[in-house]
């Protein structure tokens, strides 16, 4: 029982004890204040998220209600079949026009 015995200030285990409960506190706090940020993009209902846009290990994160999509880009050039279905333009402002073409 020399334990139960001893002064508090003597034992340096509980100041370490202490230290431990204080991080826990303030890990608890930065989890919920990341979990309740609203620039997280998750919070929303529908959202894309594309990472590395552009580059060969390019990602797209969709989320439609509660599931979520992961598409990964392989670094391949798509290819199919199809019909030329018009013309895009980009303009001086930045701003892209779409022109479709008759079909007959």
């Amino acid at each position: 029982m020399r334990l139960l015995d001893e002064d508090e200030s003597n034992n340096p285990a509980l100041s370490v004890v202490n230290l431990v409960d204080v991080f826990l506190v303030l890990i608890a706090a930065l989890l919920i204040a990341i979990a309740q940020n609203p620039m997280n993009p998750f919070l929303e209902e529908n959202v894309t998220v594309i990472k590395n846009a552009g580059q060969p290990d390019m990602e797209m994160i969709i989320k439609n209600g509660e599931t979520i999509e992961t598409y990964k880009s392989s670094g391949e050039i798509g290819s199919g079949q199809g019909v030329k279905a018009g013309v895009a333009y980009k303009m001086a402002d930045g701003s892209i026009v779409y022109i479709p073409e008759k079909t007959e």
